[in-house]
């Protein structure tokens, strides 16, 4: 298996007012898979992302990616875990502002012993034509399409996506899910994606529905739905 969650808890607060986020979550994922997270605000989701990502540590429990047990490593050895193994998309693009579209990519190609080819990922992403343009000559969808460049440029092992449609309308929403899909398709890339969004599922080798901080249920498709023929 190649990333391991075993009896993950997390909480906030202290006495009265201390609220457990995370109940001692277990999930194993195989390499190249594609995970959906589901559940309502507060369910927990989008702290086990921070988790497993490294931006944020657990109370208890233990993360195992490739064999590497991420409760053994220091900071040092975090931030190279991070550089190595994750790439991140956010609902918000955090493009850097005076960079252009080719540049903010191969920002994140600097993090990376093996980077894929810039101009390649520019044609597979739609943005060989807008390669020069700053972000504020971008649309929205332009915008995370550099953002998912930027995470993917690095090749890592697992794609952290939190909300990636969040703030895009319903067809800008499938056109970076159908990214997403065609990323994971040639990269391989193991991807883990937080969502609102129920019909995302079904694009999804792995449904996970957090409640209250614990899996409510996990549901393994047995043929994954492309992302041109959802609907919400």
């Amino acid at each position: 298996m190649f990333l391991e969650i075993n009896q993950i808890k997390k909480a906030f607060g202290q006495g009265e007012s201390r609220v457990e986020v995370l109940r001692g979550i277990d999930l194993s994922l195989e390499r190249g898979e594609f995970c959906v997270l589901l559940g309502p605000s507060g369910s927990g989701k989008s702290t086990l992302l921070n988790i497993i990502g490294g931006i944020d540590s657990a109370d208890s429990g233990e993360i195992v990616i490739g064999g590497e047990p991420m409760s053994h490593m220091r900071e040092r050895q975090l931030t190279m875990y991070r550089r190595k193994h994750l790439g991140y998309i956010f609902q918000m693009y955090n493009l850097i502002p005076n960079l252009t579209v080719r540049e903010n990519i191969e920002v994140g190609s600097y993090l990376s012993d093996k980077p894929l080819d810039v101009d390649e990922l520019l044609k597979l992403l739609g943005l060989w034509e807008h390669r020069g343009k700053v972000p504020s000559q971008l649309s929205g969808g332009q915008q995370q399409r550099t953002a998912i460049g930027r995470a993917v440029v690095k090749n890592p092992d697992i794609l952290l996506c939190d909300e990636p449609t969040g703030a895009l309308d319903y067809k800008t929403s499938k056109e970076i899910l159908k990214l997403i899909e065609q990323v994971n398709k040639t990269y391989g890339n193991t991807i883990i994606m937080v969502t609102h969004n129920d019909a995302i599922k079904y694009m999804a080798d792995t449904v996970v529905r957090l409640r209250d901080g614990a899996i409510r249920d996990t549901v393994r498709n047995k043929q994954r739905m492309s992302a041109e023929e959802l609907e919400w």
